[in-house]
């Protein structure tokens, strides 16, 4: 086994999971169980290894397991970007997320210097209808694979603007307030803008003339209140305005991702429930083309219910391009006839909640 993959798993009090032990080797792993047996549990929980709050976006205090709600633990051992790494991550009694790596307590931000991982649940499946904070939110995950230090932009930003905006909301017209924190929301926004940039025409060229079953998205960053080269500028002229409104009107936060079926022409908002969900797996496998081209490794994909939607045809062609990327993908289903064309190219671990006792083993080699 090479590449970036989760090699074995332990979690404690975690959701559904009292207790709970699993081991991979690198190949796709199905997991198969009926709904609420806690197969998307396991992929949170492999989602803690990475930066951030986890493909539900959960605060560490909804994680633990009730009704106990003593605090949750999460250890594994990963194949990393250039060594194999001790990982634990956990929260106790209310008390935020703590993370150690080979018994070092470090930054989340440090579990991105070991691994990256890229996911779909089927929250996203109406990602192209809802509003631009999912879209904004999808690209910037997408983002945070390529450049880790993104999210240290977004807090900036972030913190700049709430402060901006608690100016706005008590009417203080001062100038000087608001200089400071508009020079570092252009500084930091300019970052932001520059990453999320890179990032589209990272997956632009990742879709050029790969070999794939799923549609061509041509993407676009749009602005709705345009993209100025000054911010700062901009944001000093626009005060009136945002006084009247009590928050800030114009800069990245504001940002939308467009996507086109490219072969048809059709807006992803125009096309079927199915080729939308066709045009997100083929954004989540070109993410995952491109980070191995950058890596020299794929990264670790969590797919959550990904092949309920797809026809016989393409969960076949999904699987194979998985395999030949090379990529521990962790998927879950609750039939194991959805993984039939994977056979023995992956692994299958069937999942059961028993009386509150967590029942999983695996059942193919």
């Amino acid at each position: 086994m090479s590449g970036l993959a989760i090699l074995s798993l332990a979690v404690s009090h975690f959701r559904s999971h009292r207790a709970a032990r699993l081991a991979f080797d690198g190949r796709p792993v199905a997991l198969v169980g009926p709904n609420g047996a806690g197969k998307t549990n396991i992929l949170e929980a492999i989602s803690l290894l990475s930066p951030g709050r986890g493909l539900r976006r959960a605060g560490a205090e909804e994680i633990a397991r009730r009704p106990e709600a003593i605090g949750w633990k999460v250890s594994a051992r990963v194949a990393g970007l250039t060594a194999a790494h001790e990982v634990e991550t956990w929260a106790e009694g209310g008390a935020s997320r703590q993370v150690r790596i080979d018994g070092k307590a470090v930054p989340q931000a440090h579990l991105a210097r070991i691994t990256r991982m890229v996911w779909l649940v089927p929250a996203m499946d109406r990602l192209w209808l809802e509003a631009a904070e999912g879209r904004r939110r999808f690209l910037d995950r997408m983002t945070l694979s390529f450049v880790p230090d993104h999210a240290e932009a977004v807090l900036g930003y972030e913190k700049a603007m709430r402060d901006r905006n608690r100016l706005l909301k008590d009417q203080v017209s001062d100038p000087h307030w608001y200089a400071a924190l508009e020079a570092q929301m252009a500084a930091t926004g300019a970052v932001i803008t520059a990453n999320r940039a890179l990032t589209v025409a990272r997956l632009e060229q990742a879709q050029a003339g790969a070999e794939t079953a799923f549609p061509r998205a041509d993407l676009a960053i749009l602005h709705p209140e345009g993209a100025p080269e000054d911010l700062a500028q901009a944001l000093a002229a626009g005060r009136r305005r945002d006084l009247a409104a009590g928050r800030t009107l114009i800069g990245p936060h504001r940002a939308d991702l467009a996507a086109v079926f490219s072969a048809k022409g059709v807006a992803a908002d125009q096309c079927s429930t199915g080729e939308q969900k066709a045009l997100l797996i083929s954004l989540i496998l070109a993410n995952a083309r491109a980070l191995s081209a950058d890596l020299g490794a794929p990264p670790i994909l969590l797919l959550d219910e990904v092949a309920a939607h797809l026809d016989v045809g393409r969960r076949a062609a999904l699987y194979d391009e998985l395999c030949a990327l090379g990529a521990q993908a962790l998927m879950t289903g609750t039939e194991p006839g959805l993984f039939d064309s994977l056979a023995a190219r992956g692994q299958t671990f069937a999942i059961a909640d028993e009386a509150g006792q967590s029942c999983i083993l695996e059942v193919s080699q």
